[in-house]
């Protein structure tokens, strides 16, 4: 096989040009001929096999999906309806396997029940398994409360029993009944979308983190799975796809809300898009390919901060370790808020914990029902609900005896002594998969028979005294001074206490009035986090 060019060179040198002239036209027509049968032959086969033929065939292209399980967010909308039918016509190409999930929130009533069937019906025709949810609760539902209910059905959608995933009114909709699970859920959010996200963030203040706009992302799934949210039409134009659904004859519905100004994003959709679009031509391009490079420095230092580990997880929130660059130590707070799912914050709180590094020790700085502390080597951050939670107390002795671990969702054991290595090597294994089991335990023995049966378990409170081990008494509170304490785990540390006597604060030290003695008989160990580590 060669070029017409080449088998012209090939032809004997003697030979007199017209009759090169001759089989170089012979040879071309012969190609084009070649050509036609080609194209004639792949869409035969295409109708043959029972697919839609697809035009803008080089939208874009899906090979870093391939060979995985890939299940479709689909509204019933123009966008998410282009999405399924692109990928359903380039499944079998790219070895994917495809799936529908369809979320019915039921805030716009007959309205979304009316699309749901309609995403039902057209799944069925095309042989599409569907994973279908209804939110039940006749509770006030915001768009908020949407968006989060949403991630919670993707994150179910990953798992082969989404119904067991904590997510109510699953259903089910294939030929055997059957869900496989998937790697991904892909969402519609195009070109337009992510110039919106990016004026939007911009208008508030964001940060540069601001600027990625829409990129793919990961959120933890069942047991030790990953939810991956993709975006394969990110690249794509409304105009682009608008084009794709009228030359494929893609049917579709229309939420009447899209046509409104009620929303932010709305606004910017129809008012303040446009404009910038006709003043600069190829702004939302623009504003795409500026946000990739906006995701590529993100990406750089997000890598740098897990190397310095920089972020630690803690009960109470999280630790941003001391880091006096600026840039680094903001993102980290900035990527921190963001993957715990925080709303509303800006450059300016990452400014203030960045200035709060270099405040005197204990000083605090409070924002979005958050309390920072300035600790040594680090600023820790936790929920301010946690500071102030009055937990309801148990009886100590039925705790004991039911053999509990918990006090509400704070751990603490009270062991005989019976193979207490054991457990506690136990409790480590289990503290990998529970966030509420310590990774650090502290055991203290005490005389059982020393405890009133009035005592209970309890945190701290105000006129609390302790007598330390080895005497001497004082208020609660200058006793966890004395230990360096800090003022966000006051409050967490379970306390055996009887009235305003506090017997054993857990995971530090017993009181010298329950301490081990030659006349003890009934040695008890209590188990807790070590909170002299923090």
């Amino acid at each position: 096989v060669m070029s017409p060019t080449s088998y012209l060179a090939a032809l004997p040198r003697d030979m007199c040009f017209h009759t090169k002239l001759y089989h170089f036209i012979r040879l071309k027509r012969f190609c084009q001929l070649f050509l036609r049968i080609k194209i004639i032959l792949f869409f035969s086969l295409t109708i043959a096999r029972g697919k839609t033929l697809c035009y803008n065939l080089n939208m874009i292209s899906l090979s870093k999906y391939s060979g995985l399980r890939i299940c479709v967010a689909v509204s019933g909308g123009r966008d998410s309806m282009a999405l399924l039918h692109f990928m359903h016509v380039h499944a079998d190409e790219y070895g994917i396997e495809l799936s529908a999930l369809n979320c019915d929130h039921k805030i716009r009533g007959e309205a979304s029940a009316r699309d749901s069937a309609f995403v039902r019906d057209w799944c069925k025709a095309h042989k599409i398994p569907l994973l279908f949810f209804e939110w039940k609760s006749e509770l006030r539902k915001t768009e908020a409360d949407a968006r989060l209910w949403r991630l919670k059905c993707y994150i179910a959608a990953t798992s082969d029993n989404p119904s067991h995933v904590g997510v109510d009114g699953a259903a089910i909709y294939s030929e055997n009944g059957k869900w496989r699970g998937v790697d991904a859920v892909a969402t519609a959010h195009h070109l337009n979308d992510n110039a919106e996200t990016v004026l939007f963030n911009l208008a508030r203040g964001s940060a540069l983190s601001g600027m990625e706009g829409i990129t793919d992302f990961e959120f933890p799934a069942e047991g030790d799975k990953q939810l991956n949210v993709i975006h394969p039409f990110v690249s794509v134009s409304r105009e682009e796809i608008d084009n794709y659904v009228d030359e494929n004859n893609i049917p579709f519905v229309e939420d009447e809300t899209n046509s409104t100004d009620d929303y932010t994003r709305n606004r910017l959709r129809h008012n303040v898009l446009p404009e910038l679009e006709k003043a600069v031509p190829g702004a939302a391009k623009a504003i795409y390919r500026f946000s990739r490079l906006a995701a590529e420095d993100e990406e750089y230092f997000e890598k740098l901060i897990k190397e310095r580990k920089i972020v630690k997880r803690t009960r109470t929130g999280f630790e941003i370790a001391h880091c006096k660059e600026k840039v680094v130590f903001k993102r980290a707070v900035i990527n921190t808020l963001a993957g715990n799912n925080v709303k509303d914050y800006t450059s300016e709180h990452a400014q203030k914990l960045y200035e709060l590094q270099f405040a005197e020790h204990g000083k605090k700085f409070e924002f979005l029902g958050f309390t920072a502390f300035k600790e040594h080597g680090k600023i820790a951050i936790c929920d301010t609900h946690l500071l102030n939670d009055e937990r309801q107390g148990v009886p100590f002795g039925e705790h004991a005896a039911l053999g509990s671990h918990f006090w509400k969702d704070i751990f603490i054991n009270v062991s005989d002594g019976a193979e207490l290595e054991e457990n506690i090597l136990a409790f480590e294994a289990a503290a990998q998969d529970d966030d509420r089991i310590p990774k650090k335990f502290k055991t203290l023995k005490f005389d059982f028979d020393e405890i009133p049966e009035t005592a209970v378990i309890r945190s701290m409170k105000e006129g609390d005294k302790f007598t330390k081990f080895g005497g001497g008494t004082k208020s609660l509170g200058d006793f966890f001074t004395d230990r360096k304490i800090p003022v966000r785990l006051r409050k967490q540390i379970p306390l055996i206490a009887d009235g305003n006597e506090i017997l054993a604060v857990g995971g530090v030290e017993i009181s010298d009035k329950i301490k081990i003695t030659d006349n003890t008989k009934n040695t008890l160990y209590l188990i807790c986090a070590d909170y002299t580590a923090e």
